[in-house]
């Protein structure tokens, strides 16, 4: 099966760069492992969209390994909808909010 393109909504972005910021000041190459975790996901997102949870309306949750993130994502015909990487001790309103 072929992987379906990733599609980040600007804040879903903005989630990322500024994680992957803020773990790289606190050590040298923490934002590194934290942004391999991440593709990790993304990459299985990709390959196997339906494996994780739906946990709000159509919106499905994947967690990160070693930190605590996780991927909100849609499912669209002939695409992937990135909606957050979100901290999980985030109020999830602010993901919530996101979805058009």
């Amino acid at each position: 099966m072929n992987p379906l393109p990733l599609v980040f909504l600007d804040d879903a972005r903005a989630d990322f760069d500024e994680a992957t910021d803020w773990y790289e000041a606190q050590k040298d190459s923490l934002g590194c492992e934290f942004v391999a975790h991440v593709q990790e996901v993304f990459d299985r997102i990709a390959v196997m969209p339906r494996l994780h949870p739906v946990v709000f309306e159509d919106v499905r949750r994947a967690v990160v390994k070693k930190f605590p993130y996780v991927v909100h994502y849609q499912i669209e015909v002939d695409r992937i909808v990135i909606i957050s990487v979100f901290h999980c001790r985030r109020n999830p309103s602010i993901w919530k909010s996101r979805i058009g």
